[in-house]
């Protein structure tokens, strides 16, 4: 039974009659009637507690793990207190599937796990299993389970000092505001380093994430290597349809650096129409505008790229948490496989492996030899875009003498005069 204690501040709420009533995928059928929908109606149920899908090891021991060792990547072994051992077989598996491959998966975890498995936030595939031997399996048929050109379906690593599962964003699939792609993008780069998945060479784990625009919902503000979608021209207003397509108002307000203003332009026929008009310097190539208005479209074949950045973790362990920084200001759309995005992120990758210490995370590294050094290991130019002119980062900027110079600062100081 699962400690229920964690509900006291609710005493009316009965945690534990919910997880023992089975869960019922057909109540919301079954009890709607399309002649009184509104008869019985329930509201505000939310989906269901996800506590009802546990394996029954783990209902058991909630909460009562302690210890998780790694037995080889992707392989994790968990010890309860109550002397029960599980096993944990993670695979990496893209973001968007198929509906051929959930059913797959759900043929393994009926044959191996009792029904069950989870995706991680990172989208790779967790199988769970309790006894050796069906884990021995497991991995056999895993590391059997092919596509027809031969390479692994769902490949078994993603833990400990390795790169783990790239998560992103929707890209051109389905964002409405990408720079770039990003399901195409992650699969270029993992294949290219995939011998960093099933693997433990690194110094510690590395994550890396991307966003195909600047909004940045794929968490790059804090990866150790981050992909990053770029406009790089400010929206172009089609005057002959934005009246009849926005709300102009909606448009302006949606600029956050109030980069949009009204306009009254005169149409090639003679027709006046109110419009907008876009102060360049001030646009940060958002692409809110476009959300709020189909008639200022921001992609552009030319001006569209990725940008690279480093040097971001969530973590607190031996340094607090950072943002990333900017490494690449702009890298060329490059269709299908990114060959200089796959390029510049080899470097970065075999740079760290060659030069951080045990347990040292990217930016820690890139911290300690300095990151005027950093650049140089990486082989990678550095440019002014690289330098922070935000003008509330003023925690970014050097405020001491102890500065660690290498070939590019002096290469810039001589460029300035100095």
């Amino acid at each position: 039974m699962i400690d229920t204690s964690m509900y006291k501040d609710d005493p009316g709420y009965n945690i534990q009659e919910l997880l023992d009533k089975p869960y019922d995928p057909e109540l919301a059928d079954r009890e709607y009637d399309p002649a009184k929908p509104m008869a019985g109606r329930l509201t505000d149920q939310g989906p269901p507690h996800y506590e009802q899908f546990f394996p029954e090891v783990i209902k058991k021991n909630y909460g009562k793990w302690l210890t998780h060792e790694i037995l080889q990547s992707g392989v994790i072994k968990y010890t309860s207190e109550t002397g029960d051992v599980m096993w944990v077989v993670r695979c990496a598996t893209p973001r968007l599937i198929t509906t051929n491959l959930l059913r797959e998966i759900a043929d393994i975890a009926d044959k191996f796990c009792e029904g069950h498995c989870r995706w991680t936030t990172r989208n790779s595939l967790e199988w769970h299993v309790t006894d050796e031997g069906t884990l021995k399996d497991l991995i056999e048929f895993l590391n059997n389970y092919k596509h027809p050109g031969g390479s692994y379906k769902l490949p078994i690593g993603g833990t400990g000092a390795g790169i783990t599962n790239i998560v992103h964003t929707q890209g051109w699939i389905h964002c409405h505001t990408p720079a770039t792609d990003a399901s195409g993008m992650v699969k270029s780069v993992m294949d290219d380093m995939f011998e960093y998945w099933h693997s433990h060479k690194l110094p510690a784990k590395l994550r890396i994430s991307m966003a195909c625009c600047l909004n940045m919902c794929g968490a790059v503000h804090c990866s150790d290597i981050a992909l990053l979608g770029i406009h790089r021209k400010p929206p172009f207003v089609e005057d002959d349809r934005i009246t009849g397509v926005c709300e102009v108002p909606l448009a302006i307000a949606a600029c956050p650096t109030a980069a949009i203003k009204p306009a009254k332009i005169t149409l090639p026929d003679g027709k006046e129409v109110k419009s907008v008009r876009v102060n360049e310097p001030r646009c940060m190539f958002c692409g809110n505008c476009y959300t709020m208005c189909p008639a200022m479209p921001l992609a552009d074949e030319e001006g569209d790229g990725v940008a690279i950045l480093a040097g971001g973790k969530i973590s607190n362990r031996i340094t607090k948490p950072s943002f990333s920084k900017l490494i690449v200001p702009y890298l060329p759309n490059e269709l299908p496989r990114f060959d200089s995005v796959c390029r510049v992120v080899r470097q970065i990758v075999e740079a760290y492996e060659k030069g951080a210490n045990k347990y040292e995370r990217l930016g820690d590294w890139a911290t300690r030899v300095g990151w005027e050094r950093f650049f140089e290991q990486c082989n990678l130019p550095f440019t002014d875009k690289s330098i922070d002119d935000y003008r509330l980062a003023y925690d970014t900027y050097h405020t001491t003498t102890q500065f660690k110079w290498s070939s590019h600062t002096d290469k810039l100081m001589k460029e300035a005069g100095y």
